[in-house]
């Protein structure tokens, strides 16, 4: 069996079923040790499945080395993206204990769904279509004018469903030429009508998230459909190329193929329509408990891909003090092809 040692919140709520923002969780063959302070061991005694919860009054990291230095074990992995020069010192004094470097450790062991999780992953995209949908309506209702930053106000509002639901990562409303920064800060510029609107937003149901970026034109009938018009012709080329290059690269997508195939597929529309060197970022990340993780889809990636990975599809043309168009969906691998979430 290998033994590891974890820090990262959803990398421990993978493990145990429950977390928090100070843990440490140690697996050492079939014994296992959720450590962390008294502010959560109440809780974490009522949560944590299959792991000994111990309260460490001062120091993780000391009750950490005692479990360690008690046991038998010579080497353990560890993820060094998580854990910070001074927290590796403390670790690394522990006597007759090798620390093994092993990055995004965590996240090559949940990179294949299992069948909850995908539910869970599911009803996240549901709830936020949902709110995708209500917030089309609040922009055509009251959008007319209001800022980039009070549209973002609305759009959290929307996807938290009034606070009942926590976000994947801040949305991201970006109007005209912000929409050509892939993730455009809110400012003060005005939603006007007949205006590009990109909307890059998504929420957790039960920690797991949901990630989907719409690009439209803001006028009374506003929605957030993959089929747009624009009065601009040069938005509308932008757009359904941008459009062919998801689709392509959706349709690209099985077991077996190497994430760089399914890049290059989306990438090619792209620059046969001659807008190459303005799609400046891969074509999907994997989502789960974090909003990025495994596989990267991107022409650096060889990753072969497999049944029940779950990750984004999201090709765009950025022109610089122009506009920019990003389509976004997330999908799951099936046998033969994929399900969009």
């Amino acid at each position: 069996m290998i033994n590891y040692i974890l820090k990262d919140e959803n990398a421990v709520y993978h493990e145990c079923g429950f977390s928090c923002d100070n843990v440490l969780f140690i697996k050492l063959g079939s014994e296992a040790f959720f450590i962390t302070d008294p502010r959560y061991t109440v809780e974490a005694k009522e949560s944590v499945k299959n792991a000994e919860v111990i309260e460490a009054p001062r120091d993780l990291y000391i009750e950490a080395k005692k479990i360690l230095k008690k046991s038998s074990v010579k080497k353990i992995f560890f993820d060094p993206k998580n854990f910070t020069v001074a927290d590796f010192e403390k670790l690394k004094k522990t006597v007759g204990v090798t620390f093994k470097a092993s990055p995004n450790f965590s996240q090559k062991k949940r990179i294949i769904k299992s069948q909850e999780e995908i539910e869970l992953l599911k009803i996240a995209a549901k709830l936020g279509s949902e709110a995708f949908d209500r917030y089309a309506k609040y922009l055509q209702n009251c959008g007319a004018k209001k800022s980039e930053q009070y549209i973002n106000f609305e759009a959290v509002r929307e996807l938290s469903s009034n606070g009942k639901y926590d976000l994947s990562f801040h949305p991201i409303t970006a109007v005209g030429e912000n929409a050509a920064k892939p993730h455009a800060y809110a400012g003060e510029k005005l939603l006007e009508v007949d205006e590009l609107l990109l909307v890059d937003a998504g929420l957790k149901y039960k920690r797991f998230c949901s990630d989907r970026t719409r690009t439209a034109q803001f006028t009374s009938k506003l929605n957030f459909e993959k089929v747009q018009k624009f009065k601009n012709l040069k938005m509308q080329k932008i757009y359904d190329t941008v459009l062919k290059a998801q689709e392509a690269s959706i349709k690209a997508v099985k077991p077996g193929v190497k994430a760089n195939e399914i890049d290059k597929v989306g990438r090619d529309v792209i620059e046969k329509a001659g807008f190459g060197e303005f799609f400046v970022h891969s074509t999907g990340h994997g989502v789960g408990l974090d909003i990025h993780e495994l596989p990267v889809i991107s022409k650096k990636s060889s990753m072969v891909i497999e049944e029940n990975m779950v990750f984004t599809i999201e090709p765009g043309i950025y022109l610089p003090n122009e506009f920019g168009v990003r389509i976004e969906d997330t999908i799951r691998v099936t046998g033969d092809g994929v399900e969009i979430l």
